[in-house]
């Protein structure tokens, strides 16, 4: 079997032809070089691209069958990665995996980078594969890291296409089901905190929240988006008040957010759950530090980081695993709900 690393690549002299340019034009482009102007940047990035061209680098480690590393891409800022227990867990089921095996992990920040130096790193040969987890419509780069090295999502891809490898949970049925917990409270104005439109784990839950109440015939309560942060969190939490629209429970699209909520909630002198039941998801160990501990959509974190390294070192082994790994949600009720 052919595995993906063994694809075939063009060569540099098919790419300056492409670009209509010389060799040393396109050497200089791929080794991140300055003095090129603007028209032959442009022009070599989409020979490139278009040959899904590997720099001579990559081709050597290629034929010795293995450079033995895999990236990590996160595309968020460090505080995000940092500050969010969910990417904790992802990356340790990550790192645990793959120290297993042969293979080294480097991490690759990409927040501040509008693409071209991850994409760049990766096309060069440096890794044989990369992990991409939280990923946003805007990150366009991630398709031109795709088409040179074999790539696991954690999570829905944001431009699915055939062929795509990715790691998720239902969120569409876990947040459901955390809704309809709180239908089943009694609750009939239940309003929600959802995540952003640009990433897929947002519009899956939006659309769980939305099909639990269209089950139980409820209308719609109010409802704000947050960034999956603890401060956008107790700023939708303020613009669901100001509405003064009736509220007795609110799903929130992650615990952080949640956490959020439930200060601005106290602040205001609104009991949780005893005025406004509250229901978040991830069950990070922030949902042991709020008061009360909070309810909430268990997602196995660890688990997909393995599961996500487990993917991607088998298609680098020629093996042919599941395209698509769905792990199960669970709902873990505390004092909030």
């Amino acid at each position: 079997m052919i595995s993906d690393q063994n694809r075939a690549a063009a060569t540099i002299e098919e790419v300056a032809a492409v670009a209509g340019v010389s060799r040393s034009t396109v050497s200089r482009v791929v080794n991140g070089s300055t003095a090129v102007s603007s028209g032959a940047l442009e022009a070599v990035r989409r020979a490139i691209e278009e040959l899904n061209y590997v720099p001579n680098r990559a081709a050597r480690s290629l034929a010795s069958r293995s450079t033995m590393a895999i990236a990590l891409v996160v595309p968020e800022d460090t505080t995000r990665l940092f500050g969010d227990p969910f990417f904790a867990s992802v990356v340790s089921g990550i790192n645990a995996r793959i120290s297993r095996s042969n293979y080294v992990l480097n991490l690759i920040m990409a927040s501040a980078d509008p693409g071209d130096k991850t994409a760049q790193y990766v096309r060069s040969g440096a890794v044989d594969g990369a992990i991409v987890v939280s990923h946003h419509t805007s990150d366009t780069f991630i398709d031109r890291i795709a088409a040179a090295v074999p790539v696991v999502y954690g999570g829905r891809p944001v431009r699915t296409r055939g062929g795509d490898y990715y790691v998720d949970v239902d969120n569409v049925a876990g947040a459901r089901d955390a809704t309809a917990h709180l239908v089943q409270r009694g609750c009939r104005h239940i309003g929600a905190i959802l995540g952003p439109p640009s990433m897929p784990a947002g519009v899956d839950r939006a659309e769980g929240y939305r099909l639990a109440i269209a089950d139980a015939g409820l209308s719609p309560a109010p409802v704000a988006r947050g960034d999956f942060t603890t401060e956008s969190g107790a700023v939708a939490m303020r613009e669901i008040l100001a509405t003064k629209e009736p509220l007795d429970a609110l799903f929130v699209a992650s615990d952080l957010m949640a956490r959020g909520a439930m200060q601005v909630l106290g602040a205001e002198g609104i009991r949780v759950p005893d005025d406004v039941a509250v229901v978040g998801f991830d069950d990070s160990p922030i949902a042991l530090t709020t008061d009360p501990q909070l309810t909430t959509m268990r997602q196995p974190s660890f688990a997909q980081g393995e599961c996500m390294a487990d993917v991607l070192i088998a298609r680098l082994a020629g093996q042919s695993p599941a395209e698509v790994t769905i792990l199960d949600t669970e709902l873990i009720i505390r004092g909030s709900a």
